[in-house]
């Protein structure tokens, strides 16, 4: 197994690579004076597996589009020079929003993106929280896998009250703040109940968005009396996590908190996400909070071992041999 990183992602890759017991593989990468670039492989990798961790989030010195075109023409390199299996991981993935049209003559951009790596010869891609599973999976042909929140935190749920600062055996609510992510929440619920041995209730709220205003206020589940866990796949301006809150406190909740696999963080976020209606908020760290600035700071959570994992799942079903 080779595991390589763009240096926008090393020190997640690296983080990734230390739970495998293994060092990044050593990578050459090249700017150029008139915007391209180069990356080539500084170990042989014919007949190799090998995995590309880059999350592409845009950031302060690479956009997405930057970042996805490194990692598909590093992608295309690998196989030029015969690695067997090419996996890209992509904890975050761009464009994974934009999976149907909802305007006339809307592109469909996540099916072109899957495309795209498709036609450098990815094997399979692996990231977190897809923000549609039935959609993400179905714009790839090749394996797509989506890990849950339940692969992060799973491990750490002893520790979720405390993360929440709750009492041990406090009443918790799993919560979504649409209807789009019941799905994810009760995944979460069902393995923290699991892990905690205890009941955890549900609930979700109602969510209507047109004109980039989004609008609901209905609250479905009781959450009397509990601490809520709000769930979502990513939280961008805050503003559906803001609402969700306030209507949860409405609804006689104690307190609410946040949790999420990505923390975009754009426009205001820090001044919306410091309102007191949110206890806390913990995030991954799939996307560093560089947009973040002030007093707000969430908490952060490494996925490193969850990627892990399931590198390390992968590989061992790829060495299994076939049934007769």
């Amino acid at each position: 197994m080779l595991i390589f990183a763009p240096a926008a992602s090393r020190e997640f890759a690296a983080n990734v690579a230390n739970a495998l017991g293994q060092p990044l593989a050593e990578l050459e990468e090249r700017d150029f004076e008139d915007g391209e670039h180069k990356m080539r492989p500084m170990v042989p990798v014919r007949g190799a597996d090998a995995y590309v961790i880059q999350s592409l989030h845009g950031g302060p010195d690479q956009s997405c589009n930057d970042k996805l075109c490194r990692l598909l023409f590093l992608i295309a390199t690998l196989r030029d020079h015969g690695a067997r299996r090419v996996t890209a991981v992509a904890p975050y993935l761009a464009y994974a929003r934009k999976d149907r049209r909802t305007k006339p003559h809307d592109p469909l951009t996540l099916r072109y993106v899957a495309q795209l790596f498709e036609a450098v010869g990815t094997d399979r891609i692996v990231t977190l929280e897809a923000h549609n599973l039935s959609a993400f999976e179905n714009a790839f042909r090749v394996p797509a896998l989506s890990l849950s929140l339940g692969d992060i935190l799973g491990p750490r749920a002893a520790e979720l009250p405390a993360m929440l600062g709750a009492a041990p055996d406090a009443p918790l609510v799993v919560a979504s703040p649409d209807p789009g992510g019941v799905k994810r929440a009760q995944l979460l619920r069902e393995t923290l109940q699991s892990q905690l041995g205890r009941e955890i209730g549900a609930a979700f709220m109602e969510k209507r968005r047109s004109g980039g205003v989004v609008t609901g206020s209905l609250l479905a589940g009781d959450v009397t009396g509990a601490h809520v866990l709000l769930v979502d796949d990513l939280v961008a301006s805050g503003g559906t996590l803001l609402r969700a809150a306030r209507a949860c406190l409405d609804a006689g909740a104690s307190a609410v908190s946040g949790l999420a696999a990505h923390g975009l963080f754009v426009g205001d976020a820090a001044a919306t996400l410091s309102a007191p209606e949110l206890s806390r908020l913990i995030v991954s760290d799939t996307v560093p909070p560089f947009r973040l600035s002030g007093a707000f700071r969430p908490q952060i959570v490494s996925a490193a071992s969850g990627f892990a994992g399931a590198i390390r799942r992968l590989a061992e079903d790829q060495a299994r041999p076939a049934a007769p």
